[in-house]
């Protein structure tokens, strides 16, 4: 960085300590990045503003939106789409205007949305609801997008008469924000890749407010999403030591990200929980972002071993799932995804594993010769990302392979437990669901049920089912 600029550090306390557009004034100057310069008139965007105060999602919440249509949108194509949480940071209108006349973007509306605020009466505030929305780590912020604010957006014209049209292909669709809205970011497009495929996090929260302290644990596991993510944060990021360190927390993650094969790229600089630093980088993020649109977003190859082996890599990479027709399911599979099972013999006959209700753990007994189960205790310890409380267990079925790895299915994925209990793979479930209710192996292929349909996909470990009689898998060793 240049000795001659002025840098100033907005540590804005809101709430939980975040950067909130509203509260950000920028007194330092700006490099000199061409995307920051002044625009014509004739190239600038039109942003229209308004307020939200209908949710269903988030009742009795208020917040404000803006969205700017650049002047190439047409009105006739659907234009790619960048989510802006907390309103416009990063200078990033101006930058859109550059970006979109230079073609280093394609055409894009911006829609820029306010976390939630609850009022009295008299108009004091009630309740702040941004950390709420920001910081959780499942998907509800994701569907509050989806199913309010992005179908108002499409209801709106411009003042000179032109629809707004967004895209659906979430190829077209980046979302960015900073500090809690950076994890907001990073969570929408994680539990969703079927709505955004590109995300810039500047200065985000990964740390022990309501669970992201643990994203670097599940990118490991999980089968990778086609997702390309750009991180900035500081070495001196540390807005409360109460809840972690920012800035070791987004190494964590970054790290978690190249270990799984994600396309990422991560900038480190010298500042602490500042837009500032953000701002900088934001066209940078944003050239990056959408490089080579509008070719796809790609998943890559994790080094997870026990995914490889699951899985392949390369070319070689199986395990597409596949809808099949109930009639062409064969008899015994059937069969056994109308009785989904929370209690199963391990394949030796030897160890039974027993759900345990409204937990995250499995029991595992010992079965001795006459039957009889002794020295049960809570043995399988299982992945529960949305931090809540379900109504029953998480574990919904459970499958064995020959291995003696065990299969559970659960909200969040088909969590992959080796024979001492821990989860070394999360496989995703088709269609993004959280229904599915059940689980069987025959052969290599592994049989999904959600809500009446039935998915297949062809996995390199094959199933064991009782039918097949026991049998003594190898050792994995107490690891």
């Amino acid at each position: 960085m240049k000795k001659s600029l002025t840098i100033i550090s907005l540590l804005i306390l809101f709430s939980t300590g975040v950067v909130g557009a509203q509260e950000m004034r920028h007194n330092a100057q700006y490099p000199e990045d061409p995307a920051f310069g002044a625009v014509a008139d004739s190239l600038k965007g039109v942003v229209m503003s308004g307020e939200f105060k209908d949710s269903a999602i988030y009742p009795e919440t208020r917040r404000e939106w803006k969205v700017y249509v650049p002047v190439q949108y047409d009105g006739k194509t659907p234009a790619c789409v960048l989510v802006g949480l907390d309103g416009i940071l990063f200078n990033a209108t101006t930058v859109l205007d550059n970006l979109i006349a230079s073609g280093e973007m394609p055409v894009t509306i911006g829609v820029f949305v306010q976390p939630g605020v609850s009022y009295d009466a008299d108009g004091s505030v009630l309740r702040y609801n941004r950390s709420n929305e920001f910081d959780r780590t499942d998907g509800t912020f994701a569907r509050f997008l989806e199913e309010e604010i992005l179908p108002m957006v499409e209801a709106l014209v411009t003042p000179d008469g032109r629809p707004v049209r967004l895209s659906h292909n979430p190829d077209d669709r980046a979302i960015c924000g900073a500090s809690s809205s950076g994890i907001a970011s990073f969570s929408a497009a994680w539990n969703r890749p079927d709505l955004f495929h590109r995300v810039y996090s500047s200065v985000g929260t990964y740390v022990a407010m309501r669970g992201g302290n643990e994203y670097p644990a599940l990118v490991r596991k999980y089968e990778p999403k086609p997702l390309r993510i750009f991180l900035q944060d500081g070495m001196k990021d540390a807005w409360n030591p109460l809840f972690g360190e920012w800035w070791e927390q987004n190494l964590l993650l970054e790290s978690a990200l190249d270990f799984a094969g994600y396309e990422e790229i991560a900038h480190w600089d010298r500042g602490g929980h500042s837009i500032w630093h953000g701002t900088k980088m934001f066209p940078d993020a944003m050239r990056w972002l959408w490089k080579g649109w509008p070719a796809p977003v790609k998943a890559g190859d994790s080094r997870n071993d026990m995914l490889q082996s699951l899985l392949g890599t390369g070319k070689d990479r199986e395990g597409r799932w596949r809808e099949t027709a109930a009639k062409d399911l064969p008899k015994a599979v059937r069969k056994r995804l109308e009785a989904p099972v929370t209690t199963l013999l391990y394949p030796s006959g030897k160890l039974e594993v027993s759900v345990e209700p409204q937990s995250n753990w499995l029991r595992c007994d010992l079965v001795k010769s006459d039957g009889t189960r002794t020295a049960g205790e809570q043995f399988y310890w299982l992945h529960n990302p949305d931090n809540h409380t379900l109504e029953g267990p998480i574990a919904r079925d459970l499958a064995f392979d020959t291995l003696g790895n065990l299969y559970v299915l659960t909200p969040f994925g088909i969590q992959v437990c080796d024979q001492n209990g821990r989860v070394r793979a999360i496989l995703t479930l088709p269609f993004g669901a959280k229904n599915a209710e059940a689980i069987c192996f025959l052969g290599n292929d592994l049989y999904v049920r959600i809500d009446g349909r039935t998915c297949v996909r062809t996995l390199k470990h094959t199933g064991w089912n009782p039918a097949d009689g026991f049998i003594t898998p190898p050792s994995q060793g107490q690891g």
